[in-house]
């Protein structure tokens, strides 16, 4: 069997694309292994149908981190038999490179989002520069690129010349059917509040979280429940703390994919607010919202470009004018109250769900790994 290594910069735990990518090559008759990093946090393991491999590093944030990754991800391809080399955002594509063209193996490169223009690098020019060197260098050699958006994809394609496939981050409908449900009470949430949800692996700057919470200083008889992690979280936590919010909002840390949908299935609404100040979240395609709309509950979201050709197809929710907290507080107040517009914005979730699903995208992605057979 022809083998494939995958690698990513994160924890293997919690990211759900590499995942469902590893499973369909998988699938598609390859052996798999996926790379990634191990932290001090790091959850457990679950059991997986392909082989992973975390790496343990001194350092965990800033240059000598990336540096560290990257020379030992390089020395670890290096040393590795395998006839693929599927590389996880600009973060993992040098060793990768580098390593294909010395074996004179294929190499397919998934860009989970328009990397040196997101906001942790739009200010740190030098860094950023860096970056896009790497970028610029390698991108007009590649010949297998995905991404996770049209808008993304057509960036990169007025930028290098080369468009991606266009690979959605979506959940797969067979997972969420084979996720067993279970109520408030089990999951040890109040039956007598609505509950708006926030979640996320990447709850970070500029993304509207800090509005949503001020929001419920509006807002009476519900619950923001924030779930993940990120770095704002201290900060969120500082700010219930100073208006007294702890009756109001609840925080959970990073839980398992199947833990945290059935968490999602018990919200009333759920919440992306990305803000459109740097040109990645202008561009992006948030995962919760999809996470939200294949639990069947309705979302609030800021009026991001692709965002808004979800909602112009399928009426799955409220989108934000601005970030003002009164004015979040009183979009969620109509969409928790209005029962009509509950019914209607579900029946819409479910609609949606049956086109934006992995059994659709996938199909883009077994049609290049068939070319490697």
């Amino acid at each position: 069997m022809q083998k494939v290594i995958v690698s990513v910069i994160n924890d293997l735990v919690t990211d759900q694309r590499v995942n469902k990518v590893c499973n369909t090559i998988s699938e598609q008759g390859f052996l798999v292994l996926l790379v990634g990093r191990k932290l001090k946090t790091s959850l457990p393991m679950d059991k997986r149908t392909y082989a992973t491999h975390r790496m343990k590093l001194l350092f965990t944030k800033g240059f000598l981190f990336y540096a560290e990754y990257n020379i030992r991800l390089f020395f670890f391809l290096l040393f590795q038999k395998a006839d693929v080399y599927h590389a996880n955002d600009l973060d993992t594509l040098l060793p990768n490179f580098l390593v294909c063209k010395f074996k004179r193996k294929e190499l397919v490169y998934d860009s989970h989002e328009y990397f040196c223009f997101v906001p942790e690098l739009v200010n740190r020019k030098m860094v950023q520069k860096t970056w896009l060197k790497i970028e610029q260098w390698i991108f007009p050699k590649l010949k297998y690129v995905f991404t996770v958006n049209e808008s993304i994809a057509q960036a990169y394609e007025k930028h290098y010349g080369i468009k991606p496939v266009v690979l959605r981050n979506v959940p797969s409908l067979k997972n969420f059917e084979n996720i067993p449900f279970r109520s408030r009470s089990q999951l040890s949430l109040p039956e007598n509040k609505a509950i708006i949800l926030l979640q996320g692996a990447g709850i970070n700057i500029n993304r509207g979280a800090e509005e949503a919470l001020q929001a419920m200083l509006y807002i009476e008889d519900a619950l923001l429940l924030i779930i993940g992690g990120g770095d704002v979280i201290d900060k969120l936590k500082g700010i219930t703390a100073k208006f007294n919010l702890q009756e109001k909002v609840v925080f959970k840390n990073k839980m398992p994919f199947t833990e945290l949908i059935q968490h999602t299935r018990c919200a009333d609404v759920g919440i992306t607010l990305d803000k459109a100040d740097n040109p990645n979240y202008e561009l992006s395609l948030p995962n919760k919202l999809f996470d939200y709309i294949h639990s069947q509950i309705p979302v609030l979201s800021s009026p991001l470009i692709e965002i808004k050709k979800i909602y112009s197809r399928y009426n799955v929710g409220e989108l934000i004018d601005n970030h003002n907290p009164e004015h979040i507080a009183d979009k969620l107040r109509f969409m928790i109250q209005n029962e009509q517009m509950q019914l209607v914005w579900r029946q819409n979730t479910l609609l949606a769900s049956r086109e934006y699903n992995w059994e659709n995208e996938s199909i883009k992605l077994k049609e290049i790994y068939n070319k490697f057979k």
